[in-house]
Formats: structure tokens, sequence, C-alpha cells
């Protein structure tokens, strides 16, 4: 395997340096350089060339989403992969309309972090199991749950095809390419599916979409 070149970014001095020794244990992985905020990343990434970020959500100076935001418009082929606390939750949908390609909770293990690297780098979209089922069990109830484990919404072969493009991160500009026809068209299919399952954003969407594997996407 090619090598994965990859940068880590956190407020957080403890939490940086055991993430940092997990990078260091993947022997495909060179890890590039480490950031304690946004401000700094984007300092270094004028004379450094990641393939991957870990990018923490809530930092000083820059936050993560504003980092994810610029980077992407300075190297628009970089992943960023977002780092999530409990209780982070609100600000996944944000990241995921920043540009972010990984969402993982601060608690994932090496295997975990591992997977995501190799699914960010062949263009996926990546969500821990774990935050699956935190966003699961925060955006839907119980009832709505069962309700669904007893009968998924039906979805058309369309749908099912435009849901694992938006799962896999594509925009409804990048879809509606693939797929010849408008992101208008794109958007109203995205919109007819939300409320069949009683979405209110892509976000939970997704959640719904992975939890009930009507999508395969790594």
């Amino acid at each position: 395997m090619d090598t994965i070149r990859v940068f880590l970014v956190d407020d957080h001095e403890i939490f940086l340096k055991g993430l940092k020794t997990l990078i260091e244990e993947i022997p495909y992985v060179q890890l590039v350089g480490v950031a304690m905020n946004g401000k700094e990343f984007l300092e270094k990434l004028e004379t450094t060339l990641p393939d991957v970020v870990f990018m923490d959500i809530k930092m000083p100076y820059v936050n993560g989403i504003e980092a994810t935001k610029k980077a992407i418009e300075i190297k628009p082929n970089i992943k960023i992969i977002a780092l999530s606390m409990y209780g982070d939750e609100e600000h996944l949908q944000v990241m995921l309309d920043a540009g972010a390609k990984g969402f993982l909770l601060k608690n994932s293990s090496k295997e975990d972090i591992e997977r995501a690297i190799k699914t960010v780098t062949q263009g996926k979209n990546y969500f821990s199991d774990d935050l699956i089922s935190l966003l699961t069990s925060l955006y839907f109830t119980q009832k709505q749950i069962k309700e669904a484990e007893k009968e998924i919404p039906k979805f058309s072969k369309k749908e099912l095809e435009i849901l694992e493009l938006i799962c896999k991160g594509y925009t409804s500009v990048e879809i509606g390419q693939m797929l010849n026809m408008s992101n208008r068209t794109v958007d109203g299919h995205r919109a007819a599916m939300m409320e069949k399952i009683g979405a209110k954003n892509t976000v939970q969407l997704v959640t719904f979409a992975i939890k009930h594997k009507l999508v395969f996407i790594y």
C-alpha cells in the first residue's frame, strides 16, 4: 500500500499525544504534522502535503469547521476526518457541509482509526459504528426506531442510488452530473427521502441509511 500522509489537529495535548502514538503504529501511515488549533494547522498546511487530516471541531483561534473549509479551498483533494466528543453532534451537519469525509468519536479504537483512513482515501465517507449508534439514539425516539425496524420505508431504485452517493459524500451537483439529472432533481429526491423517515437534515438521513443497512459505503 502507498504511504498515506496524515496530519493531526486537536487542542487537547493528552489526547493529541495518544492519537499520535496510535497513528505511528500504522505501518503505511506517515505523520507529517501536528497542530493545536485551526490557525496553526492552516499555517503549516502551506508547507506540508497531507492526504488525511484528523480535525477536532471545537478549538481556539480557528475552529475545525472554518479550518476544514479553508483547507479544502487550498487543497481540494485533502480528506478531513472530524473528531467528535459526546455533545458535539450538533456540529456534524456543519462539518459535513464544510467538506469533512469522515467522523470518529474520540474514544475510537486503533482499528476504527485505520479503517477511517483507508475509507476516506478511497473517496468514500466514513462514519464510525459507535457514532452511528449515538446519532441514532439522539435523532430518533425508541418508538421511531422500533417502527423502522418493523417496516423500513420503501425507497425507489433511483432514491437508493442517490442515497448511496449522498452517504459517500457527493454533493447534489456531483450526483446530478453522475446520474445525468439536475441538482434540483437530486435535492427533490433527498427531501422526499428525508420526509419518509422524519429526518431534519442530511446527517440524520445518512445515519438512518447506514444504521438500517439501506446502503453499504465501506
